[in-house]
């Protein structure tokens, strides 16, 4: 996986710090599942990415699904162990540690850009 950054549509605030992409098809499949919680400021960038599951965890997530401009269509709240969620809009997952959507203030229409590190 790459690790980056979410910025906002100007590309001057940071929303969200650490966030890591997936690269192929068998890293999205596995997504969080057997990797530690995330953290606060940390991220799981899946695209393409439009439904996502929680078969076999154990702590909740906070989503953000974007459309294909990085246009935040779709935000679920708290999405518990063995909950699935989608959106047919959507085409990328963003998935944070549950309570992230409220402290980074990410909000339906907000644009998101990933940058990659260095």
């Amino acid at each position: 996986m790459l690790l980056g950054a979410l910025f906002d549509e100007s590309g001057k605030r940071c929303v969200v710090g650490r966030v890591w992409k997936a690269q192929n098809a068998w890293e999205r499949a596995r997504g969080l599942l057997g990797r530690p919680r995330l953290g606060e400021g940390e991220g799981l960038l899946l695209e393409p990415c439009r439904s996502v599951h929680c078969i076999g965890m154990s702590y909740a997530l906070d989503l953000a699904y974007l459309d294909r401009r990085g246009r935040v269509c779709k935000l679920v709240r708290n999405l518990g162990p063995w909950r699935f969620s989608a959106s047919l809009q959507g085409h990328a997952t963003l998935e944070m540690a549950a309570g992230a959507l409220q402290k980074t203030g990410i909000v339906l229409g907000d644009v998101l850009i990933w940058r990659k590190e260095g």
